[in-house]
């Protein structure tokens, strides 16, 4: 159940796995019913085995290592709309009894705010101090489990991701005075705790943007006294211009294009790019497609992305901006578990709203 009333989804952010599904609902793929049955059989058989080694108590981590490996190699073998008819067989097998102690999996599956990727649960791969309880609070095997789950390359990346993030402001601050910064989807902005510009009180004003009044309330407390200021707005909001932001030397979105469509996520760019100031920077981030903790993420998390190469990012670039006007570049993370795009603006591409 959520515990998150005063959230309103705009539904531009694929945020929920009904909203995933209602966008791939689009697709006239058809099911072969024989591949399905043999398909269902084999998943069945990688879940029993998982759960033969939970009951024979195995070490935690390479159960779900297996499992996670298998569940990517049937992904990967099969079409994008089987796929979708295995999902709720893979969540209602025994196995998932075991999984869910896990608090990161448990967390994400449940979604006490009531969407997918909430920034307590990044909170929880992050291993923020304000996650202790939740992982402190679960079962033995379930913080066995996490020390696997919390050190997969994905969330090793997302880490690095945070870092990134709080380096390209330091960046920033050093490239201009009193630098004014732009988070979109915000989260709890916790690269603002790794920022030396912001301990040093080199920024102007940094600027979180986000639609759950959650963790606006959670920013705006654990940063008060400093230039960070979180207000509520959606990717609607910007789009439609409802937001009087002023102009940024650096606009960022970090984990918000795991969950757009292509051409929400073009405007989206179009947008962001005039509200950042000549020779300012938008930088945006994507988990990319070749992680390989996707099927257990899209199974026993809940927890579906849109992931991305870095030619889908150069779709999304080029979908959006002149490049007469704009240096980009695209790149990814130390373990390719995340692409990055950058672009910086040359010239002027429109009066901001």
């Amino acid at each position: 159940m959520a515990l998150n009333p005063d959230l309103k989804i705009d539904e531009q952010s694929l945020i929920t796995s009904t909203l995933i599904k209602k966008h791939k609902a689009a697709s006239a793929e058809t099911v072969d019913v024989v591949e399905l049955k043999a398909r269902t059989a084999q998943l069945a058989l990688v879940l029993d085995l998982a759960h033969q080694a939970f009951a024979r108590q195995e070490p935690a981590g390479q159960i779900v290592e297996r499992l996670a490996g298998r569940l990517h190699e049937l992904r990967r073998e099969v079409a994008p709309a089987l796929w979708q008819e295995l999902i709720p067989l893979a969540q209602q097998h025994r196995v998932a009894t075991y999984l869910k102690q896990d608090p990161f999996t448990r967390w994400s599956f449940e979604k006490p705010r009531g969407y997918s990727g909430d920034a307590t649960l990044l909170d929880i791969y992050y291993k923020h101090p304000s996650a202790n309880e939740i992982v402190a609070s679960s079962s033995e095997l379930g913080r066995e489990i996490f020390a696997y789950t919390s050190e997969a390359a994905s969330s090793v990346a997302g880490r690095e991701r945070r870092e990134i993030l709080a380096r390209t402001v330091d960046e920033t601050a050093a490239r201009v005075e009193n630098a004014e910064v732009l988070a979109i989807a915000c989260g709890h902005l916790r690269e603002a705790e790794l920022s030396r510009a912001l301990a040093e009180k080199r920024l102007k004003r940094w600027i979180g943007l986000d639609q759950d009044p959650i963790s606006v309330g959670t920013v705006n407390r654990d940063l008060a006294g400093t230039v960070v200021e979180a207000v509520d707005g959606s990717v609607r909001g910007l789009l439609r211009r409802a937001y009087p932001l002023g102009t940024f030397d650096l606009v960022y979105a970090s984990g918000l294009y795991d969950y757009l469509p292509l051409p929400v996520g073009a405007r989206l760019l179009q947008r962001a790019m005039e509200l950042v100031k000549p020779d300012g920077e938008f930088l945006f981030a994507n988990f990319s497609d070749e992680i390989t903790t996707d099927g257990y993420m899209e199974t026993f998390m809940d927890w579906p992305l849109i992931l991305r190469s870095a030619s889908d990012m150069w779709d999304i670039i080029n979908a959006a901006v002149d490049k007469n006007h704009v240096d980009a570049e695209v790149y990814y993370g130390s373990n390719r578990n995340i692409v990055y795009g950058k672009i910086r603006k040359r010239g002027d591409l429109g009066a901001p709203a």
